[in-house]
């Protein structure tokens, strides 16, 4: 795909799925924007230290982009993290912290940049499985994930004719590159763990023209993790009492 003198911004760009996605949109000929936390930056056309839980931060950093770029085409929320759970004792504060950077910040960027989208503009939501299926002391990122897949559906409506938006649901993707194990591989149909460059092509799809007749939908890509029952003696793994 070729996005040539395509205007891109990345949330969380700085490591990991985030990473990944700047790299492959700034090898198919794009301008890429991004906002981490991270203090050393990622190789892109723009980047802005800071943090996207704080209202006036994301307007700053929107104030950039439009000067430096004047018009914004793709839309990339991908940055998230987790502050634990019921279990751990996840404070209001943290709780609420979770939901500012997994759901307010896309919400308030794509409100920043609604009169800077270029005609076929497209916003890319990062969800995740987890917005369907969880772990104990998860209930800080799980939470955010449900928002930003609801958010994807009510925000395609309000912007049906300007603004494409879709999201993502990652489900185990290595992108810290640790070691796989056979058993690991085994749970999922397509018999290996997911790497970044998966999510990354797949948000490169929905903002290609190829995918324009798609918005409002959640696109799970799990190797399909989640559609895998596994019982006693399945796929490697064997239950001990």
């Amino acid at each position: 795909m070729n996005f040539s003198d395509k205007t891109v911004v990345v949330t969380g760009g700085a490591k990991g799925i985030g990473s990944c996605i700047v790299e492959e949109f700034t090898k198919a000929g794009a301008k890429v924007s991004v906002i981490d936390k991270q203090v050393e930056p990622t190789p892109c056309d723009l980047y802005f230290c800071g943090d996207i839980a704080h209202e006036d931060t994301l307007e700053r950093f929107a104030g950039e982009v439009v000067k430096k770029f004047g018009s914004v085409d793709f839309l990339i929320n991908n940055a998230c993290l987790t502050k634990g759970g019921i279990v751990s004792g996840c404070s209001y504060d943290d709780f609420l912290y979770v939901q500012k950077v997994g759901v307010l910040a896309p919400y308030l960027l794509a409100k920043l940049f609604m009169p800077h989208f270029n005609v076929n503009a497209v916003i890319v939501n990062i969800s995740s499985t987890r917005a369907y299926m969880s772990q104990p002391d998860t209930e800080s990122y799980t939470a955010a994930k449900g928002g930003i897949t609801a958010l994807t559906h009510a925000m395609a409506i309000s912007l049906a004719g300007k603004v494409r938006v879709n999201s993502i649901s990652p489900g185990w993707i290595n992108s810290a590159k640790s070691e796989i194990t056979e058993e690991d591989k085994a749970q999922h149909p397509v018999k290996r763990v997911g790497k970044s460059v998966d999510i990354a092509k797949i948000a490169m799809f929905l903002c290609s023209r190829d995918s324009a007749f798609i918005t409002g939908e959640n696109i799970t890509v799990d190797g399909g993790m989640t559609k895998l029952m596994i019982y006693h003696a399945d796929n490697g793994w064997n239950l001990k009492n």
